[in-house]
This record gives C-alpha cells, sequence and structure tokens, in this order.
C-alpha cells in the first residue's frame, strides 16, 4: 500500500482578484505565502520523509513546496497543471460576461473549450493520465499542484460520493492524503489536520 499527498497550491493575486488562471504561470502573493507559513506552523502535515515528490512545474506550486516543506529534490510533472482558459486566462466574469461565446462556454465548460484553451473533459483525460502513471509505480507520492487537478483526481477515485466541484476543491496549501493499492484509492482524509 501506497499513500499519496494531494495538496492546492497557496493563493495568487489572480486567485484573490477571482481571475481565471490556469496556464498563466504566475507567483504567490504575499498574502498567500504568510497564510501558508502560518499553516505550516499550526503543522497537521504528514511526515514526507521518503516520497518522491512532484509538483507541476508551475511557479506557484514550486513555491508552495519551499513554503511548505522546505528545499526539498522533486522532480516536475507538468501534466498536472491546471486547465488551460486560452483567451479567457486572466480575466474575470465580468470583463467576460458581454464577449461573445463565453456564457455558452461557461455553460458546457466541460465540453467545450474556451477560445486557443482546453474543455474540462481534456483537461480530466490529461491529468488522470498522469496520476495514474506515477501512482501505479507504487511509490509515496507527494503532489504539489492546483485545485482543478486535485477536483478531477478526488472526483475519479470517489464517485460514489457524488461529491461536486466545490465540495472537493481545498484551499490554499490544503489536500487530501490517499492509502492507494493495486490501482485503487482505499481512504482519504483532508490535510492539513
Amino acid at each position: 500500500m501506497s499513500r499519496i499527498i494531494l495538496i492546492r497550491h497557496g493563493s495568487t493575486e489572480a486567485n484573490e482578484k477571482w481571475l481565471y488562471c490556469g496556464s498563466t504561470d504566475i507567483s504567490l502573493s504575499e498574502n498567500g505565502v504568510r497564510l501558508l507559513r502560518e499553516k505550516r506552523e499550526r503543522g497537521g502535515y504528514p511526515d514526507i520523509t521518503g516520497f518522491r515528490i512532484y509538483t507541476s512545474g508551475m511557479k506557484r506550486t514550486e513555491e508552495t513546496l519551499l513554503c511548505l516543506f522546505g528545499e526539498l529534490e522533486h522532480e516536475k510533472a507538468p501534466e498536472l497543471r491546471e486547465i488551460s482558459f486560452g483567451d479567457y486566462e486572466m480575466q474575470d466574469y465580468y470583463a467576460l460576461e458581454k464577449v461573445p461565446g463565453f456564457l455558452d462556454w461557461l455553460n458546457n465548460s466541460t465540453e467545450q473549450a474556451p477560445p486557443h484553451g482546453e474543455s474540462g473533459r481534456e483537461m480530466e483525460q490529461r491529468v488522470l493520465k498522469a496520476f495514474h502513471a506515477l501512482a501505479e509505480e507504487g511509490e509515496d507520492l507527494l503532489l504539489l499542484c492546483h485545485g482543478g487537478t486535485i477536483v478531477n483526481i478526488m472526483s475519479a477515485l470517489f464517485p460514489h460520493e457524488q461529491k461536486g466541484r466545490y465540495d472537493w476543491q481545498p484551499g490554499g496549501g490544503e489536500g487530501y492524503e490517499l492509502e492507494y493499492e493495486n490501482g485503487k484509492a482505499l481512504s482519504y482524509r483532508k490535510i492539513p489536520e
């Protein structure tokens, strides 16, 4: 049996301003760094000694790893990055609501991609393929990734819970620890405790 830890990156300026930010490579905000350090000081994160560590390679996941666990040897798995919102990147709902096609995309983002972006289904397939490839190795894993990435993984592993996107999406520096065996997630708990 292996343990797999999924942690969402800390807050960015885009998160704080409610901007569509997926493929834009931005850093944590000052507030995001402060909140991560406070969470680290409170504790509740599992011991990751011996874990194989991955980030999505984006600045916000690299910086989250550093804030929570320090400078550790790790690898990058870019397939675990957030969805690409294409032409809608770094804009908010109110700037986009009058853009032709935006509301159609918003109502069918699972199947429809924004201009120059990817659909929810495309992102889900990319993320799950990468997750299963890593999990099949049977090692203990720490994956520093994104809210949408975690939502897709948890929804696929625990469909019987019938939770929606916002039920699964953790806050910055938060996530889940899974017990995983033979290609199957046996249980999970929220972290930090």
